[in-house]
């Protein structure tokens, strides 16, 4: 196989052959309390159109971001019209997200083409094809409207979970699950789109669906740290967001609770040992994960309270409205409180400020939509006619040397 540069020698390239310009953020000195709570969710919506009462809501909790799944996407120019319509109702812009994986998670097979899974892919062992996936997820979202993709998959391919994650995750070695994100990472970099890894601190010893219920994962720290959190050591610098899984993790000395609302986990471990820079987000706060454990007014207090700076409510209203007021409740009613949600803030603005760049007016015309789906059939095949095999493992042995590695 012929060498091929390394992820860190890669340059974000413009969209159509140049960089767009920065949004507009208005200086904001004095925001209040219902604001900066708002700014906190990001959430989901009903259908392909925006109804009165979602308007309202939306206009009223100026959420800090919106998620897309297949529910909401059936034309190009529908998706295009719903993000802008949403947009249109905040105060500052929106992280506009969609969860795309490509295999079992991908929104946009029915409008542009299927993409190949994230196992597929690496089973090449071919690192421009691992880049060439995170390019074409990145142009087909940015194509759209959207600026932040829900991936890539960071949990470890392990047989407790094979039955859980199938083709998300790519490999039982950290190693290899680092080659595969550097180079995913890299290619989302050409079209300037957010990635967020996910689940922190790793789903690979999960028996159940976090999405039913509470993964219990028994896995000793010292083994942890030599395998679940090796690859975010290994690319915390390179991720704008890390979202951190509804599993718990019991063991002598650790906190059992939900991770997502640990303080030991968010704080302690993501935050200083791990030392991520980026925006924490949580799992989908209506997950049985989370929901099974405790209702979601005391959810997103202790999640904030944990370090988590950004909380995705992915479909039902009322969870969402019961989520907004009881941050502003608990802002009004602690101090500490107020301050960790002001903190948030100050983290989620400044990273709009710095990351994002202004929303394309205009509807993806039909001739990129078509050029973008022959792209991916083109990939789709060449996946497919690939021999599986595997990369080479031993440039990221350098990892061991990393202090962080035995804590």
């Amino acid at each position: 196989m012929s060498p091929t540069p390394t992820p860190h020698s890669a340059k974000p390239a413009p969209v159509d052959g140049r960089r767009g310009s920065r949004v507009f953020m208005p200086r904001r000195r004095h925001v209040k309390l219902a604001e900066q709570a708002g700014q906190i969710l990001i959430v989901g919506l009903q259908s392909t159109s925006l109804s009165a009462s979602e308007q309202a809501w939306i206009k009223r909790i100026r959420p800090g971001g919106v998620v897309l799944f297949r529910r909401n996407i059936e034309q190009a120019a529908q998706v295009s019209t719903l993000l802008r319509e949403a947009d249109r109702l905040g105060t500052v812009p929106l992280f506009r997200c969609v969860d795309e994986e490509g295999g079992l998670v991908d929104r946009f097979r029915d409008l542009i083409h299927p993409l190949p899974s994230p196992a597929a892919v690496f089973a090449t062992g071919r690192r421009q094809l691992y880049r060439r996936h995170g390019t074409l997820i990145a142009r087909e979202a940015r194509a759209l409207g959207f600026n932040t993709v829900f991936a890539p998959v960071l949990d470890l391919a392990l047989a407790e979970s094979s039955a859980v994650m199938r083709t998300r995750a790519v490999a039982a070695e950290p190693w290899r699950v680092i080659d595969y994100v550097r180079y995913f990472l890299s290619g989302l970099a050409t079209e300037d789109v957010l990635g967020c890894g996910k689940h922190f601190p790793g789903l690979g010893g999960a028996r159940s669906d976090s999405h039913q219920d509470t993964p219990v994962i028994r896995r000793q720290t010292r083994m942890m740290w030599r395998t679940d959190l090796a690859p975010w050591l290994a690319v915390a610098g390179k991720l704008p967001f890390a979202m951190v899984a509804h599993a718990s993790y019991p063991w002598p000395g650790r906190d059992s609770a939900v991770a997502t609302v640990s303080r030991y986990w968010v704080t302690n471990v993501l935050r200083r040992q791990v030392r991520f820079k980026g925006i924490i987000v949580s799992d989908d706060m209506e997950m049985g994960g989370i929901l099974s454990q405790m209702p979601i007014e005391e959810a997103v207090v202790k999640a904030v309270l944990a370090g988590i700076q950004m909380i995705p409510i992915c479909r039902d209203p009322d969870l969402i409205e019961r989520a907004y007021e009881t941050l502003l409740r608990e802002g009004e009613r602690s101090a500490a409180f107020a301050e960790a949600v002001a903190s948030a803030w100050r983290k989620i603005y400044r990273s709009k400020k710095r990351w994002l760049q202004q929303v394309r007016r205009h509807t993806p015309s039909d001739e990129r939509l078509t050029r973008i789906c022959e792209e991916v059939k083109a990939f789709a095949a060449e996946i497919a006619e690939t021999p599986v095999h595997s990369a080479d493992p031993e440039r990221w042995r350098g990892l061991k040397s990393d202090p962080r590695w035995q804590p």
